[in-house]
């Protein structure tokens, strides 16, 4: 066996999740990785040894190193083209990702056990379904383009397993549930609850309508919006309900909703003024059994819409659902609803023959 100089080694210790740490050894400052202490072979032994000299004789790469990776990911017209948000979102993330990873050449991502690193990093977020999914997501992003721009040969992050599932279809505002809201609520918070219960849309989208999103139609009104998320036209139309909102908007202001004082709001801020007087009216998780949010009007929307005759396709397409999750439901909502079961139901049962 050939000697092998043990000097130059780039040693690497690495926190996991439950507080203990792994060391990892690469041939060089941005080579190889050739061992790590959960391998199972001793250090200095004759197999590490050779597991060096096998890949101390391959040519050497320029350092590449993984935070060297994230910023050109960031700089790059990939990241450049995505919305706002979510560039300040993968920012926050990537440069997570590169902090942890901040001693390791890219080059470690090649190596099918670095999927295993990836996930015991993960494991930090591991209360957080959430957080946990969206790390995983940014990782597997930026590896997927440095892959592609040939900043690495391969990786192994892809597909990584998600802990968040969500079905939220049997959680709807009740007319009971509004009626306790509104008896609380002020009149600016009970504008946005209303306007995303005629409407469904996200909180995100709601925020940024105006009288310009108005528009005048051979039957009545209707809002006309590109939405956020995906960047569609909805077409929506002006329920009873929402008219008595928008006609009520003053006319000096162009937003249809705004705080107390008449300023814009955030997403978040319309979210938690409707969750903390959800709370103030008694509908608190604990209490239904359940977190009732905004975003749930989506499903009392989504009844009004079938009672304005819009079919299941176009409901199905402006709420972003599946045209069964669709039916289910407007369906869970008739049946909480007893005012307006027998009509959405009928109008329902329509609509599901004439898609069959």
């Amino acid at each position: 066996m050939a000697q092998i100089e043990l000097k130059g080694i780039h040693r690497v210790r690495r926190k996991l999740a439950d507080g203990s740490f792994r060391e990892h050894h690469y041939a060089w400052r941005g080579g190889p990785k050739f061992w790590d202490s959960q391998s199972g072979v001793k250090l200095n032994s004759p197999e590490y040894i050779a597991a060096l000299t096998e890949v101390a004789t391959s040519p050497k790469p320029s350092n590449y190193m993984t935070p060297q990776m994230v910023d050109d990911y960031i700089s790059s017209a990939e990241y450049r083209a995505k919305k706002p948000r979510t560039q300040a979102d993968y920012r926050k993330w990537a440069l997570r990702f590169a902090d942890e990873f901040k001693e390791d050449p890219a080059t470690l991502f090649e190596d099918p056990r670095s999927r295993g690193e990836v996930n015991e990093w993960r494991q930090q977020w591991g209360h957080s379904p959430k957080q946990f999914d969206y790390a995983g997501t940014v990782v597997s992003v930026i590896l997927n383009w440095a892959r592609n721009e040939g900043k690495i040969q391969e990786h192994h992050c892809d597909r990584l397993k998600k802990l968040y599932t969500s079905d939220r279809s049997e959680i709807v505002w009740t007319p009971a549930d509004i009626e306790a809201f509104n008896k609380k609520a002020p009149g600016w918070v009970r504008r946005i609850l209303g306007v995303a219960l005629e409407t469904g849309l996200r909180p995100g989208d709601l925020i940024q309508l105006t009288r310009n999103h108005i528009e005048d139609t051979p039957q009545g009104r209707r809002l006309k919006v590109r939405t956020n998320k995906r960047g569609r036209i909805a077409s929506i139309p002006v329920t009873p309900n929402l008219a008595i909102i928008l006609d009520e908007t003053p006319r000096d202001q162009m937003l249809i909703l705004a705080s107390a004082n008449g300023k814009p709001l955030t997403e978040h801020r319309a979210s938690e003024g409707v969750r903390q007087w959800r709370d103030k009216a008694g509908l608190t998780p604990e209490a239904l059994g359940y977190d009732l949010r905004l975003n749930d009007a989506r499903g009392t929307a989504a009844t009004r819409l079938l009672r304005a005759d819009l079919s299941l396709n176009q409901i199905a397409a402006h709420m972003g659902w599946s045209l069964r999750h669709a039916a289910n439901v407007i369906e869970r909502y008739a049946a909480v609803s007893p005012d307006e079961s027998d009509d959405v139901l009928i109008k329902l049962a329509a609509h599901r023959r004439s898609e069959r």
